[in-house]
């Protein structure tokens, strides 16, 4: 029997003709094809401000600097994510603040990012853990009060919809991945979404070094004055050939996604021992994660892998590592979300088959240690 796992790269044989095209074009730099796939993205979200990026970190840490956050600043943001999301706003030299997040859905609090603002908070950072929209409007609702940036880490939440629009829309900037295991993926890659145009163009000159690479030049390798350093964020040209070819799959990859969480939500109501994650109505998950809360959580993990079922909490909550050591305090929320939490097969390879199985075993392991 194979095993159920939780990730697996996206990667069609279709792309085959059309990256060896590219790679032996002599021109494997940024070029027509990261054009062409912005172009593409442009449409798919319905937002002409998207830029793509090296890596969904390289997004975070530019956007980071189109808030202006620097050294002696503050970002509030979320413990439950990828390291990932929290290495930009040191490499800014500015100081994590931790909000304390739903126990339940994972996702920060509002009520307590408003708790933690200070003279000092220059950004506000939301992870869609799993691909489940954060309370955005709220979020940004308090942010605009005192005048501060928004910054959605959107890593797991490409297809993810909140009141009718995909995300990418509704705040200052977003960020999404792009990386091998992701809905569909660029190898590695990241995109970045602004609100203002302004940002946009500003952003487009930092990715590079802050060079203006439309200019026009009196000599084709020369750059005219810079005005403010930049980085070598740039996506090439290889990577979004493969981008281009995913686009073609992304709708069925996350209705699939979709399908197989929708059954988990059905099928897994009222398992003694186990809850599933509450969803807002007027928000749709893309459901990179299907994570759900079980009593004797290690225990579950190792029966569900002898049963050829993979099984994981996915990332570990950032204020264990010593790295954000300066930014501990109390997080009871956390504490609780962290103590059960746990994800199960949900993506486009599972089958029909394979989601009856990981359900009965949960029924099973359910009967067998938590019915007490």
């Amino acid at each position: 029997m194979d095993k159920k796992v939780l990730f697996k790269v996206h990667m069609p044989k279709s792309v085959d003709e059309k990256l060896l095209k590219v790679l032996h074009s002599g021109f494997i730099g940024q070029g027509a094809k990261v054009d062409e796939f912005e172009s593409k993205l442009k449409n798919y979200f319905n937002n002409k401000n998207v830029l793509t990026v090296n890596s969904g970190t390289s997004g975070l840490q530019l956007a980071l600097r189109l808030a202006n956050v620097g050294y002696g600043d503050e970002v509030i943001t979320t413990a439950m994510t990828c390291t990932a999301t929290n290495m930009p706003i040191l490499a800014a030299g500015a100081k994590i603040v931790w909000a304390d997040i739903d126990p339940n859905t994972g996702l920060i609090d509002p009520d307590e990012i408003e708790k933690k603002i200070t003279s000092k908070t220059k950004a506000i950072i939301m992870v869609h853990f799993g691909g489940i929209p954060c309370d955005i409007d709220k979020i940004n609702a308090i942010a605009k009060a005192y005048n501060i940036k928004t910054i959605e880490d959107g890593a797991h939440a490409i297809g993810s919809e909140y009141k009718g629009k995909k995300i990418g829309n509704h705040s200052d900037f977003v960020m999404f991945s792009l990386q091998a295991i992701k809905h569909i993926t660029t190898i590695d890659g990241g995109l970045l979404l602004c609100k203002s145009a302004e940002d946009y163009k500003r952003a487009r000159l930092l990715r590079w070094y802050g060079i203006d690479r439309d200019a026009k030049r009196k000599e084709f390798r020369c750059e005219e004055d810079i005005l403010e350093y930049g980085y070598k964020f740039h996506m090439n040209d290889i990577a979004a050939v493969v981008g281009i070819e995913q686009l073609n799959y992304i709708d069925d990859i996350i209705r699939r996604h979709i399908e197989n969480q929708e059954y988990y939500d059905l099928e897994l109501q009222d398992i003694k021992g186990v809850t599933i994650i509450n969803k807002s109505s007027d928000s749709k998950s893309s459901s990179w994660l299907y994570t759900i809360h079980v009593r004797q959580r290690d225990l579950f993990s190792a029966w569900m892998d002898e049963q050829g079922i993979a099984t994981s909490r996915i990332h570990e909550r950032n204020d264990k590592h010593t790295a954000f050591k300066d930014s501990i305090c109390a997080l009871p929320g956390l504490d609780k979300f962290n103590s059960t939490q746990i994800s199960i097969p949900v993506g486009w390879w599972i089958t029909d088959d394979d989601r009856s199985y990981i359900v009965q075993k949960i029924k099973e392991f359910s009967a067998e240690y938590l019915n007490v």
